[in-house]
């Protein structure tokens, strides 16, 4: 990541923008506005990733915000640029995803800092081997002067292909619960104890894995996933004492994923009663749905359309930094077309034509809001 820092900070610096690293971990970069005092816009994603992952989640809307601070050529707007890198948008080390924009909202509390990851290194821990100081993760904040952030992003799906549209635009992001359930039995010997004898925690885990893709497929729009296994001792001649598995479950309205998730979890206690295991379960993450920006949908629709395509609306079934800095901020998301709806694997990819639209897309959004009197009603406002 310090490479990564690096190397965006030299193309930035080339076109004229100050860059900084905030005590979160995220690139800053600041383009300013013709006047000093200017509000900004905030532009960007993340710039971490799952393992085995491909090479355009989350990176690919930084680059494209830095194309478009270049493709101005010099040019200052009625507003400043902010482009943002966060740096931990996934949740793959700690088990809780956002840390970066949570830190922009002033949500990065205590208790996310103390959290740990699988070797026993805390969050707070791991920024400070990273170089940084903990104790200034509030001067992270963002100030009153911004009046909007815009993040592209490849779509991670197969809609916006099957409708041979490039771009989408996104109007509103799905909620997420995420949970980690542990089913405990007991361990035994493998060869000597009785089918009917086991009190067997993999089995329990199992027979509750098939219930929640059950669940998932009986509720239209709703996905719900058991993404990872661990089973304990962990030897192939003993029956399994404990299971834990993690679950993720999103759907675009908080209610009917929270009645999913209440389901799932009296499914899996009456699993284990009826099994003689215990259960428990641990909330993660419980995000709320988030609708974006009327006003800026309405402006990234009208862009598309002078690119010469038709906008696609659409929800966003993959949560993003935008959903985080929505509650600061009016935040609005475009979607680029993913090839295969592949995403989160190496054969991730991106068209290049789809590319050359976002930015051209980009360049005519830029201008609509340096001439928009709504815009102009918003800035003095922020």
């Amino acid at each position: 990541m310090h490479d990564c820092h690096r190397e965006i900070a030299v193309w930035m610096a080339a076109i004229g923008a100050e860059v900084r690293i905030d005590a979160a971990g995220n690139l800053r970069g600041f383009y300013a506005g013709a006047e000093s005092k200017a509000p900004r816009l905030l532009m960007g994603s993340h710039l971490d990733t799952v393992p085995n992952a491909g090479a355009y989640d989350g990176v690919l809307g930084v680059v494209l915000a830095v194309a478009l601070l270049e493709a101005l050529e010099g040019r200052r707007l009625p507003f400043g640029i902010e482009v943002v890198g966060f740096s931990e948008e996934e949740g793959v080390r700690f088990g809780v995803p956002f840390v970066g924009s949570r830190a922009l909202t002033g949500r990065l509390d205590r208790e996310l800092l103390e959290r740990k990851d699988s070797r026993g290194i805390s969050v707070r821990s791991a920024i400070e081997e990273f170089g940084l100081n903990p104790q200034e993760i509030p001067r992270a904040a963002l100030g009153n002067d911004n009046f909007g952030y815009v993040e592209f992003h490849i779509e991670q799906g197969p809609v916006l292909e099957a409708r041979k549209r490039p771009l989408g635009v996104v109007d509103a992001i799905a909620g997420q619960s995420r949970l980690e359930f542990t089913f405990v039995g007991r361990a035994n010997h493998a060869g000597t104890t009785p089918m009917h004898l086991r009190y067997d925690a993999i089995a329990g885990a199992a027979e509750w894995t098939t219930a929640v893709e059950r669940e998932a497929n009986k509720i239209s729009g709703l996905v719900a996933t058991v993404g990872k296994i661990e089973a304990k001792p962990g030897a192939t001649n003993v029956i399994a004492g404990e299971a834990r598995l993690t679950l993720d479950v999103r759907h675009g309205l908080d209610q009917v994923r929270t009645r999913a998730v209440e389901n799932l979890i009296r499914e899996a206690e009456e699993i284990a009663r009826r099994r003689g295991l215990s259960v428990s379960q641990n909330i993660m993450l419980n995000q709320q749905a988030v609708s974006m920006d009327p006003f800026l949908i309405y402006e990234i629709e009208q862009a598309i359309r002078k690119t010469g395509c038709e906008p696609h609306r659409m929800v966003s079934g993959a949560g993003h930094d935008a959903m985080i800095l929505a509650e600061k901020v009016p935040a609005a998301m475009i979607f680029l077309r993913t090839p295969g709806g592949i995403s989160h694997h190496p054969a991730e990819s991106v068209a290049t034509e789809d590319v050359a639209k976002a930015i051209e897309c980009g360049l005519h959004l830029l201008d609509q809001l340096a001439s928009s009197p709504t815009l102009q009603r918003r800035m003095c406002r922020a």
